[in-house]
């Protein structure tokens, strides 16, 4: 017997104490099974056999989890890695293939591939591979819903099989199974790329046996695929930025040879780009711009709000003026001491950029003074998207959230924690409901409060939705009305509901918040902000969505309402003005521009209708909810 190991009077303990040894060296599994062996060879007694078969277990345990957590940290490495990759993005090549690679490495399969979409040929084509020995299936082109990815690029749908040669849910074709077979690919995992509602193509992992892969598996693919996407996008972006920056480059260099005012105008576009190209924003452009034309400037966006200002240019009627003039016309304008450009992309006007010139500006400063402005639109046309990109990715989670039943919450919760929101916190619903020529800026106002927040933001049906920490729904609600006013200009009505406590309570949070603000929009409450607790018994009743509303309007005002479908008559409208007035026929009467004997018969009409007692307090009180809420759903 080992010397470092006790005899069997020794006692599990010390027996346990091996396990002890073997997790702090890290040992294989297969070496937790010497310590019983020892032990039986030993003659230990089946007590204490027991008592260190059970310490084995536990010890397994607790390597088992060990390993996860060492494979969650490699995970969440590598997701580091890549958005760092995309943070400091110069070759788009490199990127899908760092990712490729992490992907093949993380999930321990044979093969990694990632194939884009040809919008021209309406298929897709392989882009890069990792662990790929085949050159025709590296050359491989899906045609749309063919094979698993092709199925995957159609229906924007994760797809797994374990064993895909004899899977038939897939349509095979003899292309694509000849290159899987030269590969030698059994099992395949494929997740979409997807940019917002467009899928651009489709991430795999592979292995040339049979195996299943896990949920988390498939999340991790998902994120890395995301980020790929995410990537695509930028290359295009900085692509077009580069694009523009050659252009002012080479521009300068032409008339460099000519005169000295062009070496003052390269220096000055070196400068811009230099700044963009090292992370620099708009307030670090707008200050170097004003130092090359030694003047005072402003940079405005399309709206009309200052971005950055440097120096006094002037009063601000003056300067929106300028920038007003700017915009119209697409070109350089000057009114009075002030100069105003325009920048845009894609026939979208982006900023104007305002200059007080403390001198004369020759023509090579208007020059600058335009690419300046180019430069700007260009630095904000990239933030733009990288904002969207998040937001979008963010927006589909909400969606989700409150779209579609949740069938794994895990894999809700791990989405929604890759974005720091803990969705078992406490949290609010709320529903914005404006005017739908400006669904643009109250979304981009949403998903600015769900980034400063903490939270998630989406669009749905007409509506803007957040989900942000809080306990008091109704106080954010009236909050936020307030401030989404000051921001977009016009009264946003803002429903709220919960608070929710989990990801499954927030479809129906969702669902009380949406009723909640088309109340307040039929209460003549628009432009307000409140929660079902604040509406009284109209909160109550629209609170949960299991109240049988039209239920209880047709048993109180049935006999009343299909009168006046069958005869053309408006008995409700003479109840609901009488009982407005204080039950008196001849105000009613007022009200409804008819005769007192008017009134007074069709009172005698929905005695008849309703029964003898239909004023009495009890009855009164019925008739008068249902009328209000009757209004209101007609609302």
């Amino acid at each position: 017997m080992d010397s470092h190991h006790p005899g069997p009077t020794a006692g599990a303990a010390a027996w346990a104490n091996a396990f002890l040894d073997l997790l702090a060296r890290e040992a294989p599994t297969v070496e937790f099974d010497r310590p019983v062996l020892e032990a039986r060879t030993a003659g230990a007694p089946p007590a204490v056999l027991d008592a260190i078969e059970r310490a084995r277990g536990v010890a397994l345990g607790v390597r088992a989890l060990l390993e996860r957590r060492r494979r969650r940290e490699a995970e969440l490495s590598a997701l580091i890695d890549t958005i760092s990759d995309l943070a400091t993005l110069h070759d788009l090549d490199a990127v899908l293939e760092a990712i490729v690679r992490r992907a093949r490495k993380l999930l321990g399969t044979d093969v990694t591939y990632m194939t884009l979409r040809d919008s021209e040929r309406g298929d897709t084509y392989m882009r890069v591979t990792d662990g790929s020995v085949s050159a025709q299936f590296q050359q491989l082109r899906l045609p749309m819903g063919a094979g698993l990815g092709g199925l995957v690029a159609q229906t924007a749908t994760p797809y797994v099989t374990a064993t895909y040669p004899g899977d038939g849910r897939f349509r095979h074709t003899t292309e694509i199974d000849a290159a899987v077979a030269e590969e030698g690919i059994v099992a395949i995992l494929g997740v979409p790329l997807r940019l917002g509602s467009r899928i651009v193509g489709v991430l795999f992992a592979a292995n040339r046996s049979a195996r299943p892969f896990s949920r988390d598996e498939i999340t991790l693919l998902g994120s890395l695929a995301a980020h790929a996407a995410v990537a695509i996008d930028n290359a295009r972006l900085l692509a077009e930025t580069r694009a523009a920056l050659a252009e002012l480059s080479t521009a300068n260099r032409l008339i460099s040879e000519h005169s000295a005012s062009v070496e003052r105008a390269a220096e000055a576009h070196d400068r811009m780009a230099g700044l963009v190209l090292h992370g620099g924003d708009v307030s670090d452009l707008a200050a170097s711009v004003a130092e090359l034309l030694a003047g005072a400037l402003s940079v405005l966006d399309a709206d009309g709000r200052c971005l950055a200002s440097v120096g006094t240019v002037g009063p601000p009627d003056a300067l929106a003026d300028a920038a007003a003039s700017a915009r119209a016309l697409g070109r350089t304008v000057q009114r009075g001491e002030l100069w105003a450009t325009v920048g845009g992309a894609g026939g979208q006007a982006l900023c104007s950029l305002v200059l007080r010139p403390t001198g004369e500006l020759a023509e090579a400063d208007l020059r600058i003074l335009e690419r300046a402005a180019v430069v700007t639109a260009l630095l904000l046309l990239s933030r733009r998207s990288l904002a969207e990109a998040e937001s979008r990715v963010r927006g589909e989670l909400l969606d989700d959230l409150v779209s579609r039943p949740i069938e794994d919450l895990e894999m809700v919760r791990e989405r929604a924690r890759r974005f720091g929101v803990d969705l078992d916190e406490v949290h609010a619903v709320l529903v914005l409901r404006g005017p739908a020529e400006l669904r643009q800026r109250i979304t981009a106002w949403a998903a600015g409060q769900a980034a400063h927040r903490g939270g998630l933001a989406a669009y749905r049906d007409g509506v803007g939705v957040l989900l942000v920490p809080g306990s008091q729904p109704g106080e954010l609600a009236r909050q936020l009305a307030r401030e989404v006013r000051a921001a977009v200009g016009v009264p946003v009505t803002v429903g709220a509901a919960g608070p929710v406590h989990a990801p499954d309570e927030v479809a129906d949070a969702f669902a009380e918040a949406e009723r909640c603000a088309g109340a307040l929009v039929a209460l003549g409450r628009a432009g307000e902000g409140a929660s079902g607790a604040d509406l009284g018994f109209v909160g109550l009743l629209l609170g949960s969505g299991d109240r049988d509303i039209e239920g209880y309007v047709r048993a109180a005002l049935g006999p009343v309402l299909d009168y006046d479908a069958r005869h053309g008559t408006v008995l409700r409208q003479t109840l609901e003005a009488y009982f407005g007035v204080g039950a008196s026929p001849a105000r009613a009467a007022e009200v409804l521009h008819v005769h007192v004997n008017t009134v007074t018969q069709r009172l005698g009409r929905l005695a008849n209708l309703l029964g003898a007692d239909w004023q009495r307090p009890e009855r009164a009180l019925d008739l008068q909810l249902a009328l209000r809420l009757y209004r209101l759903r007609d609302g």
